[in-house]
C-alpha cells in the first residue's frame, strides 16, 4: 500500500532508491569497522578493539533507522551483500589487513565521505524530492558520522 503522507508516489520511489544507496554506504562501513575491531593488533589493541565495537554498534542503529525510513515509505529494504555492493559509495579492499594507523585513516576517510555525500542527499530529499521528515533524519546521521570522524581524527593527530 502507497503512504498518503504528502509525497507522490514519484518521490517516494525516487526516496526509497535514495535511501538504498545510503543503506549500502552504512553496512559497507560497518562491514569494514566490523573487520578492523576483529583484525587489530599491537600495543593499543584493546582500545582500538573497544572502540571500533562502540563505532559499528552505533553503524548498526543508524542501518536499522534508514532501513526502517525505507519501510515508512512504502517501499521494501534491500539485504543482500551483493545488493549492497552494487550501490555502496564506499570502497572495500578484499583480503588487506592494515596496521592500526591505515585502519583510523581508512575508516576516517570512509566517515569523510559518508559526512560529504550525506550533505548532497539531505539537499535532495529537501530541495527535490519534498521529504523535510528523511532530510531531517539525514542531517542527524550526518552528525553521527561528524563526531565518529573528529574521534578518529583526534587518534591520528
Amino acid at each position: 500500500m502507497i503512504p498518503k503522507i504528502g509525497i507522490t508516489e514519484k518521490h517516494l520511489q525516487k526516496n526509497n532508491s535514495f535511501l538504498s544507496v545510503i543503506l549500502s554506504d552504512e553496512m559497507t562501513l560497518y562491514i569494514k569497522t566490523r573487520k578492523f575491531h576483529w583484525n587489530v593488533a599491537g600495543e593499543s589493541f584493546m582500545e582500538l578493539h573497544k572502540l571500533f565495537e562502540s563505532q559499528y554498534t552505533e553503524l548498526e542503529a543508524i542501518i536499522d533507522t534508514v532501513a526502517e525510513r525505507i519501510g515508512k515509505l512504502g517501499g521494501k529494504t534491500i539485504g543482500t551483500m551483493s545488493e549492497f555492493s552494487l550501490l555502496s559509495r564506499i570502497v572495500e579492499h578484499p583480503n588487506k589487513y592494515p596496521v592500526q594507523k591505515a585502519m583510523l585513516s581508512e575508516l576516517l576517510s570512509d566517515h569523510e565521505i559518508l559526512i560529504t555525500e550525506l550533505r548532497k542527499d539531505t539537499d535532495f530529499f529537501s530541495d527535490e524530492n519534498y521529504d523535510a521528515g528523511t532530510a531531517d533524519l539525514l542531517t542527524e546521521i550526518l552528525q553521527q558520522h561528524e563526531t565518529i570522524a573528529w574521534i578518529l581524527r583526534r587518534y591520528l593527530s
